[in-house]
C-alpha cells in the first residue's frame, strides 16, 4: 500500500487533527499539528540492491512476491531503520541469494516523480557461498551482461540500472 496524506488524520506526538497547509508561501502542502505545530512528513523509502559481479557475470534474482512477482532484479530491498544502506546491501544479498559478497562501489542513485522509493545501487564482488533461491527468490541466476532478459526485468530503475551499468563495461544493448 502506497500512503498519501488521506490516510493520516492525527499527531503523532499529541493526538491532536492534523491540518493540511504550507509552511511558507510557494512551498507545498504539508500535515501540521493544530495544537503542538508537529510537522508530519511523508519522507520516501530508502531502499538497495547490488550488481553482483561474479566472473564475467551478474546475478539477478526472480521475485517471488507482488509487485512484479516472476520477474527478475537485483538482489536487494529495504534499508531498515538505523541501518546503513552498505549493511542492507549485503544483508540483502545474503538473504535473497545465499551469497557473501563485497562492496566495490556506488553504482548510482535511482528515483521517479509519484514514487515514493529512491533506490541505492551498488557494484558488488561475489565472494563465497551457493547461489540458491531463498524465501523472497523464485530463482537466482548467473547471467552474461549481453544476455540479461530485458523484457522480463521488474521496474524502470532495474532496466534503468542495468542499461548504465552495461554502458559502464562497453556491453552493446539489445
Amino acid at each position: 500500500m502506497q500512503f498519501n496524506e488521506s490516510h493520516f488524520s492525527f499527531c503523532p506526538v499529541c493526538g491532536a487533527k492534523l491540518e493540511s497547509r504550507a509552511l511558507k508561501d510557494q512551498e507545498p502542502l504539508r500535515l501540521i499539528c493544530s495544537a503542538c505545530k508537529f510537522v508530519f512528513y511523508l519522507d520516501p523509502k530508502v531502499a538497495v540492491c547490488s550488481i553482483v559481479e561474479w566472473d564475467d557475470h551478474i546475478v539477478l534474482t526472480k521475485r517471488a512476491f507482488n509487485p512484479q512477482k516472476g520477474l527478475w532484479v537485483m538482489p536487494g530491498g529495504y534499508v531498515d531503520r538505523g541501518e546503513s544502506v552498505e549493511a542492507a546491501a549485503l544483508r540483502e544479498t545474503e538473504e535473497e541469494c545465499g551469497i557473501q559478497t563485497r562492496l566495490t562501489g556506488l553504482h548510482g542513485l535511482y528515483s521517479y516523480a509519484g514514487n515514493w522509493v529512491v533506490l541505492v545501487v551498488y557494484r558488488a564482488l561475489y565472494i563465497s557461498g551457493e547461489l540458491s533461491a531463498r524465501d523472497e527468490t523464485l530463482e537466482a541466476k548467473l547471467f552474461e551482461p549481453s544476455q540479461i532478459p530485458w523484457d522480463e526485468l521488474a521496474f524502470d530503475s532495474t532496466r534503468d540500472s542495468l542499461r548504465d551499468y552495461c554502458k559502464l563495461k562497453g556491453v552493446a544493448l539489445a
